[in-house]
């Protein structure tokens, strides 16, 4: 079996690098692995499964979305801001979704949520 490429250090990089918003694959490309052996570090039900990194992934997507937050935050005001590809990005690497309200026959509300299950991170 070959060597595994992972090293101890490689967790404080992956919150250090996603707390700056970088993407897993902006993150896997720094650290000199493929995405491919990130997933199998990440995946419970694997035989490479590692809870460190596992962790260190979930706790630098938990930055990089705060980092987007703040940066839309800050250009609420700001005239050359796209808020149109801030939200896409939102939606595409965090799994925000639209959320539609509709009234039935009888005036009750119905709920209609267009959660697309896909997370790009």
């Amino acid at each position: 079996m070959a060597e595994s490429k992972y090293k101890p250090e490689m967790c404080n990089l992956i919150i250090e690098f996603m707390s700056q918003a970088m993407s897993l694959h902006e993150v896997c490309a720094r650290i000199g692995i493929s995405r491919e052996t990130l997933n199998q570090w990440r995946s419970k039900d694997g035989d490479y499964f590692n809870s460190e990194v596992s962790d260190a992934v979930k706790r630098g997507i938990d930055l990089s979305e705060a980092w987007w937050l703040e940066r839309g935050r800050e250009n609420l005001t700001n005239r050359d801001f796209s808020a149109v590809l801030w939200y896409m990005n939102m939606k595409n690497r965090f799994g925000w979704a639209d959320k539609h309200e509709h009234t039935g026959k009888d005036g009750e509300a119905i709920k209609t949520d267009l959660t697309l299950n896909i997370k790009f991170v």
